[in-house]
């Protein structure tokens, strides 16, 4: 394991490796739940959490050059007093590193407008597996040849390091309104959705947390959830005061319409931020309910969104397990939370079997395996699900584009024989 401080030394552990042909890894906060950046077998860790600078910020062409160890939430704070912001939130963002956002394309609550990372990453200083360096994409807004910039973001350190990374920033909008909507069952939550989404409303966040979440959250935080809520959709708007005020008519109209039980807008600053709080603190709110969970991450169709939520319940029931669900409903990105004591015998091929039928239930409604999670170990053995042999040896050799060596953190996203002719038949639960 080594800590290099500074982009040279980024490479100078790389051309080591290189030297003596060892694989290795880059690991930075280690927020990721997909098991993208542990190490398997004897890699060297190239950890990149002493790069944390914020190496430029251009205010005018609202771009910042940061480093890869730099916070998510630290970049933000760093420039609002320039009234701007780093659009992509994920709900570990006062920890993950933006090198790690970069490696998954990372989402969060706001990205259902704004985007993911890689609507947010302009170019990229990389070390590749051999320790040389290269610069991907740039600031002019038309870039001649392929986008490798595109291919680099989400390759989930597979084709290298990035070492520096220029952003976009977002000017913060002149107005927005949080709104708390709540149900008494699922399908009309979903109704909803899918009605302000058809009504043209694009919202800045649309979020979902079913019964259980909400309780365990309002139990945890006191942000004034209802407790007895079968369901609630948080949903914020954002841009010109004109314009917002007509969409929240509108957004309580459509919830009004498909049985919102009460639509309430937060009055201030203060309150709205608690809300979020609530939103955001929803994985440390389980611990208080048990000491274990698994979260999923997979996403279906938005008017398949009810289906496969009452599909996930059925799941859970039948391999007796809490299940908990909170999830950006606006794109259809579900995260099923299973619930469950580690110390409890015989609960582990309860879990996986469970984790596995999600999986299957997402796939079958029309979904793919992750919306912002990354791949990783958890769901390598899975893309047969989704790819054919042809799609996979594709990506095969655009990875070895990239690494010919294999060694830019081996054994993670595709599965073993990947390339053309060399895939057999994934056995029954191997992504489990």
């Amino acid at each position: 394991m080594c800590f290099p401080a500074s982009p040279a030394e980024v490479a100078a552990a790389v051309a080591v490796a290189a030297r003596h042909d060892r694989p290795f890894v880059a690991r930075g906060s280690g927020t990721g739940l997909s098991g993208g950046a542990t190490p398997v077998g004897r890699p060297v860790v190239i950890v990149t959490t002493h790069l944390n600078r914020i190496l430029d910020v251009d205010p005018a062409a609202r771009v910042a050059w940061v480093e890869p160890g730099v916070l998510n939430l630290d970049l933000s704070r760093s420039v609002s007093h320039l009234g701007l912001h780093y659009a992509p939130d994920p709900s570990s963002q006062a920890a993950c590193t933006i090198g790690g956002n970069v490696a998954t394309n990372a989402g969060g609550p706001h990205c259902l407008a704004s985007g993911v990372t890689a609507a947010h990453v302009l170019a990229l200083d990389v070390v590749l597996a051999d320790g040389s360096i290269a610069q991907l994409g740039g600031l002019e807004p038309d870039q001649p040849g392929y986008d490798l910039r595109g291919c680099f973001v989400g390759s989930e350190g597979t084709m290298g390091i990035a070492t520096r990374v220029a952003v976009r920033l977002t000017r913060d909008p002149t107005v927005v309104r949080t709104l708390l909507l709540d149900f008494t069952s699922v399908e009309a939550a979903g109704a909803t959705v899918s009605g302000i989404i058809a009504a043209g409303i694009v919202p800045a966040a649309l979020e979902m947390m079913d019964a259980e979440i909400t309780r365990a959250v309002e139990d945890y935080v006191g942000a004034g959830y209802p407790r007895d809520a079968a369901a609630v959709l948080l949903v914020e708007l954002d841009g010109l005061e004109a314009g917002v005020a007509a969409q929240v008519e509108e957004v309580r109209a459509v919830g009004r319409e498909h049985g919102a039980r009460s639509v309430r807008v937060a009055a201030d600053e203060r309150e709205r931020a608690l809300l979020w709080k609530g939103r955001k603190s929803a994985f440390g709110a389980i611990a208080r309910i048990a000491p274990d969970y698994y979260l999923h991450d997979v996403v279906v169709p938005r008017t398949r969104l009810v289906e496969v939520l009452l599909e996930v319940y059925e799941i859970a029931e039948e391999q007796r397990l809490t299940m908990m669900n909170v999830f950006h409903a606006g794109d259809g990105n579900l995260h099923p939370l299973i619930v469950f004591d580690a110390r409890e015998p015989g609960v582990w091929p309860r879990v996986t079997d469970a984790g596995d039928a999600i999986l299957r239930a997402c796939v079958a409604a029309g979904g793919v395996l992750s919306g912002e999670h990354g791949i990783g170990l958890e769901k390598r053995d899975a893309m047969p699900l989704v790819f054919g042999p042809d799609d996979l040896d594709a990506q095969a050799r655009l990875r070895d584009a990239f690494d010919p060596w294999g060694r830019a953190n081996p054994d993670k996203v595709l599965p073993r024989g990947s390339r053309c002719g060399e895939l057999g038949v994934v056995p029954e639960g191997a992504w489990v």
